[in-house]
């Protein structure tokens, strides 16, 4: 007798996160760490047996949570397919490249302004002040370089920005929930990974922005990132489509939640 019941794909969270997930919802599940076989066959979205090798088993949702170095045709795929996609596959399919993605967010916020700059090749680039330089489509700090004066370009599209003296700081939201976060570092760079990092008071300017932005993108789990000045000056940096939820229990723990969550009521996404 077949199963009526649905079948989700869980692409990219680790084995602590899926095994707490699967002890809470009752449907078939496919999991990957890594980005599967798929296949949209008219209207049908197919992904590969764990299993049984070229077997493809029919999906009637997908859960995806991670950054890999080819997955923009992957997501591409998911959001030309429309089914129920966490997060919304179409806003992430928007997020995923670096610059086309800043580019997309600066519509929608009101913390953008700053003389941005690009190059497409190769080529020695002149900053007359301190200027950060961003290339690659990698989310995760890296591909990130600080200079003044010459500096000779990666041979790829690079984005450049005036240095920011101030506080890194990112809006995470899962869901109707939301959380502040300190970004800290040794040195310029700042990431959610150093052990100095922590929850603050969240600024209610920053929290409207984040959840414009959200909803801009319909993405109901994000991290935007800003930089706040000593004289309170905010400007967007960076819209993260795949937040770490990790770093810190409660946002962990709102995230499984959520997923659960969704995975119970066919008409939340």
């Amino acid at each position: 007798m077949l199963s009526d019941k649905k079948r989700v794909l869980m692409v990219g969270l680790e084995p602590p996160e899926t095994t707490e997930i699967l002890e809470k919802i009752d449907c078939l599940t496919v999991i990957y760490e890594y980005l599967p076989k798929i296949k949209l066959v008219e209207g049908i979205l197919w992904v590969e047996s764990k299993t049984h090798p070229d077997k493809f088993l029919k999906v009637d949702r997908v859960i995806y949570h991670g950054i890999f170095d080819d997955d923009f045709d992957f997501i591409t795929l998911l959001a030309l397919w429309g089914g129920e996609c966490l997060p919304n596959a179409t806003g992430m399919m928007d997020c995923r490249l670096r610059h086309s993605g800043l580019v997309r967010a600066l519509k929608a916020t009101k913390f953008g302004i700053l003389p941005r700059g690009m190059s497409l090749e190769a080529q020695e680039w002149h900053a007359e002040r301190p200027t950060v330089a961003k290339w690659s489509n990698w989310h995760c700090g890296e591909n990130k370089t600080k200079f003044e004066g010459n500096w000779q370009t990666p041979n790829e599209i690079t984005l450049y920005e005036p240095f920011i003296q101030g506080e890194a700081v990112r809006i995470v939201l899962v869901g109707e929930q939301a959380w502040q976060i300190q970004l800290t570092g040794d040195d310029w760079l700042k990431s959610i990974h150093h052990q100095n990092v922590s929850e603050m008071p969240i600024d209610a300017d920053l929290l409207e922005d984040a959840k414009n932005l959200a909803q801009y993108f319909n993405l109901k789990i994000v991290g935007i990132d800003y930089m706040v000045t000593p004289d309170n000056q905010k400007y967007l940096l960076e819209v993260n489509h795949i937040p770490n939820v990790t770093v810190f229990s409660f946002v962990r723990e709102a995230y499984i939640n959520y997923v659960v969550n969704w995975c119970r009521n066919q008409k939340n996404s």
